[in-house]
């Protein structure tokens, strides 16, 4: 009888595994019958990505490249080390804000409102969800996950903006800056056009002031850099501010995306 129960014991636990796994194969051959029942369950395939690229028309000055600084406002708080920097050097950038963010950061805003010939301010959605309108995960964030969710989250990001007393957008960059193609094209039917970019300046505001640093003394004539502006206690804002004090110092010539020509990948501009 023992040998009986522990032989059953051993096949329960062999088909609850091929339950988890979704591998029928993991069922034992002499429980042939059972595993013809079993079947795994479907899997939505995940969708196809992209992260695209933004460039703007080159000066083709030697020794003055032009640049387009772009920060993206998330949540969190404003970075007084970055804006200080960018009104004392009187350097132009695009702010890309979300609604919670203009929420709590009203000293910002104002400062923004205070200098528009310095900052341009455009999209960054409602709740900070990625603009991709099938259901996955963006390092570890839930996308919107359909048509309607991508379109409340840009529309809420957009009416968030106007009633704070800012020009209505015409730039949206979602958060994570990753979009499926359909996704891409219902946000371009609304008439934006996509904030993509071209150096990827502080890594998510996660890297060291040194690496951030060198990552934006890097850009080149047309680039646009992407950082951010809302982590006042990460490391990374320090290496910003003292890139760009440099780049400056070195004959840069900085735009904002409103003021240039531009071409994106992925049909983000056309």
């Amino acid at each position: 009888m023992n040998r009986i129960l522990l032989a059953s014991a051993f096949l329960l636990v062999n088909i609850s595994a091929a339950f988890a796994d979704g591998i029928p194969s993991a069922v034992p051959a002499a429980a042939g019958p059972i595993s013809a029942m079993v079947s795994p369950a479907p899997r939505a395939s995940a969708p196809k990505l992209v992260e695209p690229h933004l460039h703007i028309a080159r000066s083709n000055i030697a020794g003055h490249a032009r640049i387009a600084l772009t920060f993206d406002a998330c949540r969190g708080q404003a970075d007084e080390r970055i804006l200080s920097t960018l009104v004392r050097e009187r350097i132009p950038a695009t702010i890309f804000v979300t609604a919670r963010w203009l929420k709590r950061n009203p000293a910002a805003l104002a400062l923004f409102l205070q200098n528009p010939d310095l900052f341009e301010l455009e999209n960054h959605g409602q709740n900070h969800i990625p603009a991709v309108d099938t259901p996955t995960l963006v390092y570890g964030i839930a996308s919107a996950g359909s048509p309607q969710a991508v379109r409340q989250e840009v529309e809420g990001g957009a009416a968030a903006m106007v009633a704070a007393g800012i020009p209505a957008p015409h730039w949206f960059r979602g958060s994570t800056a990753k979009y499926d193609l359909s996704a891409i094209g219902e946000i371009r039917a609304m008439g934006y056009r996509i904030a993509g970019y071209s150096v990827n300046g502080d890594g998510g505001s996660l890297l060291g002031a040194a690496i951030t640093e060198k990552r934006i003394a890097s850009a080149r004539d047309g680039d646009v850099v992407i950082s951010h502006v809302n982590q006042p206690t990460h490391a990374a804002g320090e290496g910003v501010a003292k890139a760009l004090a440099d780049l400056k110092a070195k004959g840069t010539q900085f735009v904002r995306l409103q003021d240039v020509e531009d071409t994106g990948d992925d049909k983000t501009t056309e």
